[in-house]
């Protein structure tokens, strides 16, 4: 859908993509993102190892007191997933310590797979439907969805669903899931051109979308009349066009901070890691760009703490693959950033992510390594900021 660099090498966790070239790996340090932030006021601190990596499939969410991981192990030296098994992991902040769950119901392997935390069960869609109930230590097979979905939210009552596709298709429909029913409808016919991985948060009203503006059908152009953003209201079973982002992004992050949708990191149309940032305000339907991170970075973890968005890992490169172990802060208030000091693991990409209300946990993810290809890792790291 987006053009790279001619000898850029690729990891994408959820695609299963094994390395396609060698054009060299470095580890992000402080000549890249700039003077670190004073270890004495912000620190991260190591998590012990987890028991296993997840080679495929891995989505987690944050519970409360709990991150909870979910994925495929045990992957061939190839990466074949045939032989791979679903697991489940939970890491307690409280105790600095995982526990492995029990095993989740098979479901295909070669699906992308999203969870949402409802309050008491964990709800991974995939090319199947699962629930896992933590007080319990149970899974159960719910009834499947429809279709995949490229981006799935929680509204408090449902789980929302929408866009997605494989192989060269894309969809623009949706679906929602109410779990106390078990029963699945169809959203209203969505004016958005069709999307794979759309980009969008759920603002506690509603479901804000963000299309390329290429559709994914192998390549083609967006059907005329198509639009690139669009909201939909689950109260009343519609949607609204709304402005487009000012400039086109693969890969970023989107998150609601409570008043603007914060879309940072991606790649841009040209191929290069994205450094500048957009914020969307759904009362005035319209944007603001907030300066540029000290790098553009893309597949990092992020989250927002309540007055800051944190930014860390994911690649710089665009001719080779940069991976880093620094991050970035931005404070929509002040529209500044400000770097994070670096992390005492490994730069990765597409680690997990969740914040606890006082840290940032960071966990697995993808590295790389010119004789080995992708490194799946089991460790990882939290981060404390100075205030939340």
């Amino acid at each position: 859908m987006f053009r790279l660099g001619r000898n850029t090498t690729r990891v994408a966790l959820l695609a299963f993509a094994l390395v396609a070239a060698t054009a060299g790996m470095l580890v992000g340090s402080d000549s890249l993102l700039g003077s670190s932030a004073n270890p004495a006021t912000a620190s991260w601190r190591r998590l012990p190892p987890a028991p296993l990596a997840f080679e495929a499939g891995q989505t987690s969410v944050w519970t409360g007191k709990q991150m909870i991981v979910a994925g495929l192990t045990g992957a061939g030296a190839d990466g074949n997933l045939l032989a791979a098994t679903e697991a489940a992991l939970a890491y307690d902040p409280a105790k600095r310590s995982w526990q492995r769950l029990a095993a989740p119901p098979k479901t295909q392997a070669y699906c992308r797979r999203t969870a949402v935390w409802t309050g008491s069960e964990m709800l991974v869609w995939g090319c199947g439907l699962t629930a896992y109930d933590p007080s319990a230590d149970q899974w159960r097979l719910l009834p499947p969805p429809p279709s995949g979905a490229g981006i799935v939210v929680w509204t408090g009552k449902e789980m929302l669903g929408w866009g997605g596709g494989c192989c060269g298709d894309a969809l623009s429909r949706g679906e929602a899931f109410d779990p106390t029913t078990e029963r699945w409808r169809p959203l209203a016919e969505s004016p958005l051109a069709p999307e794979q991985q759309p980009l969008g948060a759920w603002t506690g009203r509603e479901l804000v979308l963000f299309v390329s503006g290429i559709s994914a059908v192998d390549g083609k152009p967006v059907p005329e009349g198509r639009a690139r953003a669009a909201a939909y209201d689950p109260a009343t079973d519609s949607w609204r066009r709304i402005e487009p982002l000012p400039e086109r992004r693969a890969g970023a992050t989107a998150v609601w901070d409570g008043k603007e949708i914060l879309v940072v990191g991606g790649r841009t149309f040209d191929g290069s890691p994205a450094g500048v940032g957009f914020a969307y305000n759904p009362a005035t339907n319209g944007w603001r760009r907030f300066p540029a991170m000290q790098t553009g970075r893309m597949q990092a973890a992020a989250a927002w703490t309540g007055n800051r968005l944190l930014v860390w890992g994911g690649e710089l490169g665009r001719e080779a693959l940069v991976v880093s172990r620094t991050g970035s802060a931005f404070d929509p208030a002040a529209n500044r950033w400000s770097p994070l000091p670096e992390a005492p693991i490994a730069g990765r990409l597409d680690p997990v992510s969740a914040w606890t209300g006082v840290e940032l946990i960071v966990w697995g993810g993808v590295g790389v390594s010119n004789r080995r290809g992708p490194e799946h890792f089991t460790d990882g790291a939290s981060f404390m900021p100075v205030s939340p």
